[in-house]
């Protein structure tokens, strides 16, 4: 039976080894200077909770006799399976982080399904409202673009642009606002409950964080969508052009331009089937990724980190060690969303075969039996307050 470190209380079924203190997360030599973080949100004790009484831990929760997880310097992260929900390590998994445009993740779990790709959209003074100099696809006031193409510039290049035209469509009469307030209602429904949006995009605004397991519990339901997958593995794409001149074009465009997926992941790392890269100056780099190997889907999760190596660097090393564990190995679980499916038959990219039972009925079943009790502290979690910062440039 799997044990895990760093906990400190037991749950069902779930034998916790014990320790006076947190168990520090490998580090690199040296280690990272940090600039100053913002204030956080306190942490309740229901909301550590969520996933199991291994994840109980500012510090690392790994497996008993597991080798040790590879020194990245981010602040926190989280290695889980796709299909079962295990979650295979973690460092700090419930410390509050600062999104940055992993946030768009959340986007895109909340108004993908809702809204028709083919649908053919136009873009108001409103869209391009978001910090100069930032992470942009490259749209133009009054340019029309299918809903499809936003999604790829999006995830593509980050594009606050598509954020924000994404976010009005989905907030239908009460545009962007009713936008990120529906980002933040499917967080708590999917039981990120340490996840609060300010922006649609990730820019920083104030009293937005996360948790690198909320960002795995977002993560995961993006990749149970064929739509999502196709628009995460796609390695360029064609934006439409704009037949006449429209103001911020410095001259017509009708042939369009071509954008690149900015995951090295992708690229470097085989069987990398996507993710999402983030920036901020207060967030510093976050990631979000998952990879497919002889069938076996892990996602990895991290926020706060400095290079030099990339947030995809960290994340390929995680992956490995993730890779290098038994498929049985477990310190905690991912919860399912409220009112979930008994079943999910989404068929995974790859070949990866789906766990039976893996998300039921409101309870989850997996190598720790912990689900039950996790989906029930996690739907009793309130509405944290979150404190006010002020916002800063995003780059990715």
């Amino acid at each position: 039976m799997v044990l895990a470190t760093g906990g400190s209380a037991g749950a069902v079924g779930v034998p916790i080894a014990r320790s006076a203190a947190a168990v520090p997360c490998p580090l690199p030599d040296p280690p990272p200077a940090r600039p100053a973080r913002p204030s956080t949100p306190p942490l309740s004790a229901t909301d550590r909770a969520v996933g199991g009484a291994g994840l109980v831990t500012a510090g690392l929760a790994a497996p008993a006799g597991a080798p040790a997880p590879p020194g990245v310097s981010a602040a926190s992260w989280v290695v889980a399976d796709l299909d079962s929900g295990a979650v295979l390590g973690a460092c700090g998994p419930h410390e509050y982080g600062i999104p940055a445009s992993v946030q768009k993740l959340l986007l895109v779990e909340t108004f993908l399904p809702k809204l028709d790709p083919h649908r053919v959209v136009e873009v108001t003074d409103e869209d391009m409202n978001f910090e100069p100099g930032s992470s942009a696809m490259g749209l133009v006031k009054g340019g029309r673009y299918p809903i499809e193409t936003l999604w790829l510039g999006l995830l593509l290049n980050s594009g606050n642009d598509a954020a924000n035209v994404l976010a009005r469509l989905g907030g239908g009469a009460g545009g962007l606002s009713a936008g990120v307030a529906a980002m933040n209602a499917e967080a708590r429904r999917l039981g990120a409950n340490q996840t609060h949006a300010a922006t649609p995009s990730g820019l920083d605004g104030p009293g937005q964080f996360t948790s690198a397991y909320d960002l795995a519990l977002i993560a995961r339901a993006d990749f149970d969508r064929d739509d999502f997958r196709r628009y995460a593995a796609t390695r360029q794409a064609q934006v439409p052009g704009q037949p006449t001149q429209l103001p911020g074009q410095s001259s017509p465009n009708p042939d369009g331009f071509r954008i690149v997926n900015d995951n090295q992941l992708l690229y470097q790392y085989p069987g990398a089937l996507g993710g999402k890269t983030g920036y901020t100056d207060l967030a510093r780099h976050s990631f979000v990724g998952a990879a497919d190997r002889g069938g076996r889907r892990l996602l990895v999760t991290l926020l706060g980190a400095e290079l030099p190596a990339r947030g995809w660097q960290q994340g390929a090393a995680l992956l490995n060690w993730g890779y290098g564990l038994p498929r049985d190995a477990a310190v905690g679980q991912l919860v399912a969303p409220a009112g979930a499916s008994p079943t999910v038959t989404a068929a995974p990219v790859g070949g990866g075969q789906r766990v039976a039972g893996a998300r039921s009925g409101g309870a989850l079943s997996g190598p720790l039996g912990v689900g039950l009790l996790a989906l029930l502290l996690g739907t009793l979690v309130a509405v944290v307050g979150l404190s006010r910062m002020a916002g800063r440039r995003s780059v990715r």
